[in-house]
């Protein structure tokens, strides 16, 4: 199985291809569309703010690239919320495959912003992405703008409001946590994605 981390200069990189090895899965990281449309599982890492992260896809020449991608495609953190229409940062123009705006934290009296920390999921159906994760299974966020709620959302999570935490639509998938420090239970959502 060939696994690419696309190399839209997230700064996790390397902490997810250290955790896809943990799993017996030495993905490459390329900026190659050739390599990223001949793979059988694309990840978009990224941290960081959505006008660079997308800048940069532009730069590449790889936006139309991953629109078009049919394998399943795996977005973490600022990935995930690239693949959505619009994040309000910056008012930044997204993938636009996921129907939804990417909205900022609302500050709250004992809620900071950013959330940064452990925080529970909520699985809201079935789906083999989650296969094995329970209702209240802790993940590891940090983020200052989140996804809502809506009917690509496999999980939610509460923070001053619920937001979408496990996102798919086709063959697009996020997670807006970093499951590559999410101990046990981001292991088994990225063996799970490399099962789909």
């Amino acid at each position: 199985m060939s696994v690419v981390l696309v190399d839209a200069g997230g700064t996790n990189i390397g902490s997810v291809r250290y955790a896809l090895q943990r799993l017996g899965v030495d993905a490459s990281l390329t900026s190659d569309a050739a390599a990223i449309r001949s793979a059988d599982k694309v990840i978009l890492p990224g941290v960081g703010a959505a006008g660079p992260g997308m800048a940069r896809l532009q730069e590449l020449g790889l936006v139309e690239l991953m629109r078009s991608l049919t394998q399943p495609v795996l977005g973490v953190c600022l990935g995930m919320q690239l693949l959505c229409e619009r994040s309000e940062e910056g008012d930044t123009a997204c993938l636009g495959l996921i129907p939804a705006t990417v909205q900022r934290f609302i500050e709250q009296p004992g809620l900071r912003v950013p959330h940064m920390g452990w925080n529970r999921l909520q699985p809201r159906g079935v789906h083999s992405l989650l296969d094995g994760v329970s209702d209240g299974d802790w993940a590891y966020f940090v983020h200052s703008y989140a996804v809502p709620v809506g009917d690509y959302a496999l999980a939610t999570t509460d923070y001053g409001g619920e937001f979408a935490s496990v996102i798919a639509r086709g063959n697009f998938h996020g997670m807006q946590f970093h499951p590559e420090r999410s101990a046990k239970v981001g292991a088994r959502l990225l063996k799970n994605f490399l099962e789909l």
